[in-house]
């Protein structure tokens, strides 16, 4: 039985879906803000924006983990 081939990069990074889904949540708390001004929609697109600096965060942890070769940290980050 072959062993099972490792997924691609490109579609294994975390990076830019974070990026994406950060910038959309940026992009739509802009435009709330403008039309509707501070509304919970708006409130909402803030906490979304906050999570997505948060997953960068994580990420750049586990990645600086993984390069100094720490027992738990993921690899290949």
């Amino acid at each position: 039985m072959k062993p099972t081939p490792d997924l691609p990069k490109r579609w294994t990074d975390l990076w830019p879906p974070v990026v994406v889904g950060t910038s959309l949540w940026a992009l739509a708390g802009v435009v709330l803000f403008v039309v509707t001004g501070m509304g919970p929609w708006t409130w909402t697109c803030v906490a979304g924006v906050v999570l997505g600096f948060i997953g960068f965060a994580i990420m750049a942890w586990q990645r600086a983990a993984s390069r100094r070769g720490a027992r738990g940290a993921q690899r290949d980050l």
